[in-house]
């Protein structure tokens, strides 16, 4: 029998609970109804590492245990906040982990990096937490970088994941140039963010002209007539159905944006959504010091703007869409075209509890 890890009860979650303002158990303002599928978790997170194990880190006020199962087999059990490293046995293509707690709806987490040949920023969109306690529901929706280098070990795995639609964000230059890949049987839908706009056509020739370009790019994805088509293109194919991928060259831009479209609209706080699309610079560190290891000091100063993802990059879209439809609610209605049946189903595909 395999054995299970057992994790002790942090007392201090009981305090954290406090100052959250969420109470005790006994205390919490809750019909039995609303408990049995609220999803008690406030953080929880999966990484696998190099050495074949995996962390599973969480909190969960207002529970008492929570039980770790993994493959049809409990491999921890815990308080209301634990952490818990245990070895990986599958041969799976991702290891998923169930928390359950003894109180609430479980959560189906596994890590959100995508591990393939052909690529170095393939993620999972969804394990992210909303403002209302709900949590983005992970295996349905993918973003990616470019798709040209799979392999056909990478395409079957994809495959088995369940990809189905495949969103190519790029340029006509760019799919002429690096052909995506697809997996068996997935449909392949052009969603040409920046067609005849110019954005990213000329090289700056200083760092500021570099940063003032990758600004102008953020804010064109927003309010851009084609931009604006391929983002409704992206929320009304993910609406539409499971297993999609969207995807550019770096899958940091205009990737980046449509993921932060996506988990806006979902109720993700800003901060996790600003956490999300800056972790590019951590998945892509080794591209792109490739790149720049490669230049004069001088240009790598020029390009390290372009290959980076930056807070004030990000920040040039969310300032965009106040300015040009004075919130988030009216952007996605009037510049993505997304319905309120649409963001309804939205909710109710990709939300857990």
């Amino acid at each position: 029998m395999t054995p299970v890890t057992r994790v002790k009860y942090a007392s201090a979650a009981l305090a954290a609970a406090l100052l959250l303002g969420l109470g005790t158990p006994a205390a919490a303002a809750h019909t039995p109804g609303r408990d049995a599928h609220r999803v008690p978790f406030t953080a929880a997170t999966v990484t696998d590492h190099a050495d074949g194990t995996s962390t599973v880190t969480w909190t969960a006020p207002g529970t008492r245990t929570v039980t770790i199962r993994s493959e049809g087999r409990t491999v921890a059990r815990g308080g209301a906040t634990g952490t818990v490293t245990v070895p990986t046995r599958t041969t799976a293509d991702r290891r998923w982990f169930d928390l359950v707690p003894d109180r609430g709806t479980p959560l189906r987490l596994a890590d959100r990096l995508i591990r393939l040949q052909g690529t170095a920023n393939l993620r999972d969109a969804g394990g992210y937490r909303t403002r209302d306690g709900r949590w983005v529901r992970m295996g349905e929706v993918y973003r990616s970088d470019a798709l040209d280098k799979l392999t056909d070990a990478d395409l079957a795995k994809l495959r088995r994941l369940g990809v189905r639609t495949v969103l190519d964000l790029r340029m006509e230059s760019e799919r002429a140039a690096a052909p995506d890949r697809v997996p068996a049987g997935a449909r392949h839908v052009v969603a040409d963010v920046l067609a005849g706009s110019g954005t990213f056509t000329a090289m700056p020739r200083t760092p500021a002209e570099a940063e003032a370009m990758m600004v102008q790019g953020n804010r064109f994805m927003v309010s851009g007539d084609t931009a604006k088509a391929a983002y409704a293109t992206v929320l009304d194919e993910v609406a539409d159905g499971d297993g999609v991928l969207f995807h550019c060259t770096a899958g940091k831009d205009r990737t980046g944006w449509a993921e932060a479209a996506l988990l806006t609209a979902l109720g993700v706080p800003e901060e996790t959504v600003m956490a999300d699309y800056l972790a590019s610079n951590t998945y892509r560190a080794a591209a792109n010091e490739a790149v720049l290891s490669h230049l004069p000091p001088e240009q790598a100063a020029v390009y390290k703007p372009l290959l980076d993802v930056r807070p004030q990059y990000l920040n040039a879209s969310f300032d965009e869409v106040e300015r040009e439809f004075g919130s988030f609610r009216a952007y996605l209605r009037k510049g993505a075209d997304l319905t309120p049946r649409e963001l309804k189903s939205l909710e109710r595909d990709l939300l857990v509890g």
